[in-house]
């Protein structure tokens, strides 16, 4: 079986295109999928890189999400079928705990991702619980089914569930460029929020534009915080949207209006995120932090993409053997929408 693996953290060069590795075997309540496409997210560079805590066995097979055929089902399935075309919700729970319980698996005590801590998505056959699929129509591109699950979900919590979004609300949406802020901003367009978005590439700017976002601010040459005080009468927004982390940070609370929501879920430029307490108990703001989604989230969204809404901008598409390169792409930051590696047909 094709994959592409890293056998040791470190940096590109650690990253190796195999042809040997086993076709592995549905258990109990799992299905086995022949992947027609893989995406990365900045959680794939992470991983490469090394992260507290996560250890990789060799050969370790890199990516989390993906689009393919079922191939094969596993005793006890009887939700899917073999020959359906599904798409991979990469964050495993095991079910059991007082949160799998109360319908939010994303804050499962065993919580996993795949390519992180479980083996991943970047090869010709994955085998995952049969839970963590759903069925999408064949009509859907593989290339953005591939890259929908991971960033969409993501964005679909912070934007619906965390940050509660309202029509006419004001939101702030840091970074645009990245999957989850391109996600977001599509599913606040969908609610009818007015939407701000940041990046220091006005051709990103432009494409933000294209896409609905109603306000564009490059944070290289205008102090975010203060412009958006200016064009809204002092007042702020009532939502950010933050993926970014210690770059951006100051920005997103200087630009948030009183009693407003900021919502987190990465910190791609770095992980301390210094607050003055003063100032947020003075405004009552809502700090939240936000992981993946759960499985009524993951049916929300499966039922966008059946109806062919929130497809995510492509940004680029690679053949597994050449996945050095599309890791290269994602690593240099210019990419607009999601970098896509093609395994099968």
């Amino acid at each position: 079986m094709r994959a592409l693996t890293i056998s040791a953290n470190g940096g590109l060069d650690q990253l190796e295109y195999r042809t040997d590795l086993p076709i592995p075997e549905p258990g109990a309540g799992e299905v086995r999928i022949r992947v027609t496409a893989a995406a990365l997210n900045h959680l794939d560079l992470f991983v490469l890189a090394g992260l507290p805590g996560v250890k990789i066995s060799p050969k370790w097979v890199m990516g989390a999400d993906a689009t393919g055929v079922i191939d094969t089902l596993g005793p006890g399935v009887d939700s899917v079928r073999a020959g359906e075309t599904v798409i991979v919700n990469p964050g495993l729970s095991d079910g059991t705990c007082e949160y799998c319980k109360a319908g939010e698996q994303s804050s499962c005590v065993n919580f996993q991702l795949l390519g992180e801590h479980r083996s991943g998505t970047m090869a010709e056959y994955i085998v995952v619980p049969a839970k963590n699929v759903r069925s999408i129509p064949k009509s859907i591109p593989p290339e953005s089914a591939a890259a929908f699950s991971l960033a969409t979900l993501t964005a679909w919590r912070m934007v619906h569930t965390r940050a509660r979004v309202k029509k006419g609300e004001h939101v702030l949406i840091q970074g645009i460029g990245g999957g989850v802020a391109i996600a977001a901003l599509q599913i606040c367009k969908q609610i009818g929020a007015n939407v701000w978005v940041t990046s220091s590439s006005d051709e990103k700017l432009e494409k933000a534009q294209k896409l609905g976002a109603d306000h564009t601010l490059n944070n290289r040459s205008t102090d975010v915080a203060k412009e958006i005080r200016v064009r809204t009468n002092k007042r702020g927004v009532d939502a950010v949207i933050d993926s970014v982390g210690e770059a951006t940070w100051n920005s997103s609370l200087g630009a948030l209006a009183k009693q407003g929501r900021l919502v987190t879920c990465g910190v791609s430029s770095g992980p301390k995120l210094e607050t003055d307490g003063r100032r947020l108990f003075w405004n009552q703001w809502d700090i939240l932090g936000s992981t993946m989604g759960n499985d009524a989230e993951f049916d929300a969204i499966a039922a966008e993409l059946r109806k062919g809404n929130l497809l995510p901008p492509v940004d680029s598409v690679f053949g597994l053997e050449k996945g050095r390169d599309a890791f290269a792409r994602l690593q240099k930051a210019e990419q607009f929408g999601k970098v896509v590696v093609k395994i099968s047909e």
